[in-house]
């Protein structure tokens, strides 16, 4: 595979177009795009095209440019994040019945919560995560949830390279929230991402027992059916864990950075 003149193959610099996608964006200009992906206007033009020639990308009028139906498809076709969403599903709409409020299924992705599900409703409140969008794990309680399943040297990693970059968290702090959520069982997090909600995440386990993803809420800050929202939370997860079980070749593991 060619690499450009920085060392970098076709692969990354596709990677790093796809990346370049803002998450709430709809479209985004080329010129937009090659920037937020460190590309030369003419490399991200002939990138953009050759990828749109194939269904991945769509080039619209006025040089905008939006992820292509064909890459939705490859994406969707087979994938260990869809098997978990399909198992989980069932689980997420009956909590989500009761509660009439967000429910979500996060990953560990590197040093982030990777949201792969999410429902919610007319009404309910505020929720920041988005499918396909990351939390850094400390402000996440689904990422403190996974974090604090991880094993000790995973967790020692992500403590030594932790920084928060509003100077406001710091490792210490970190750490006695992962030793409170391994010592409940759940991760609970108020009003750190909104002021008026809290977050409340258990960790799903396969028949492996290895935690491969969290199952969260979000409900008003003045909720105060906590002990009745963790024992539904956990009991979902085991459905989650055992409906996982079924599946060949399901489930998916996290994957931390080294």
């Amino acid at each position: 595979m060619a690499n450009s003149a920085s060392g970098d193959s076709v692969v990354e610099r596709v990677v790093r177009i796809l990346a370049a996608f803002p998450e709430s964006a709809d479209a985004v200009q080329l010129t937009e795009l090659a920037n937020r992906a460190g590309l030369p206007q003419a490399t991200a033009h002939r990138l953009v095209r050759q990828l749109a020639e194939q269904g991945l990308l769509e080039a619209g009028p006025g040089g905008s440019v939006r992820m292509g139906l064909r890459l939705w498809e490859l994406v969707n076709r087979s994938s260990p994040a869809l098997q978990l969403r399909q198992a989980a599903a069932p689980f997420m709409e009956d909590i989500q019945q009761v509660l009439n409020q967000n429910v979500n299924l996060a990953v560990l992705e590197g040093w982030e919560a990777l949201f792969v599900e999410r429902m919610s409703r007319r009404g309910s409140v505020a929720n920041r995560a988005r499918i396909a969008g990351r939390m850094p794990v400390h402000v996440s309680s689904a990422g403190v949830a996974l974090m604090s399943h991880q094993a000790r040297e995973v967790q020692a990693r992500y403590l030594a390279q932790f920084h928060d970059p509003a100077g406001k968290v710091t490792a210490d702090d970190v750490r006695g929230l992962l030793a409170e959520a391994s010592r409940l069982g759940y991760a609970q997090l108020a009003g750190v991402v909104d002021p008026d909600t809290w977050g409340i995440a258990v960790p799903v386990a396969d028949q492996q027992g290895r935690t491969v993803a969290a199952l969260g809420v979000v409900v008003p800050l003045k909720e105060a059916r906590i002990q009745a929202l963790v024992p539904a939370l956990r009991t979902a997860a085991r459905g989650i864990g055992r409906q996982l079980g079924r599946q060949p070749g399901s489930g998916t593991l996290p994957r931390t950075a080294t």
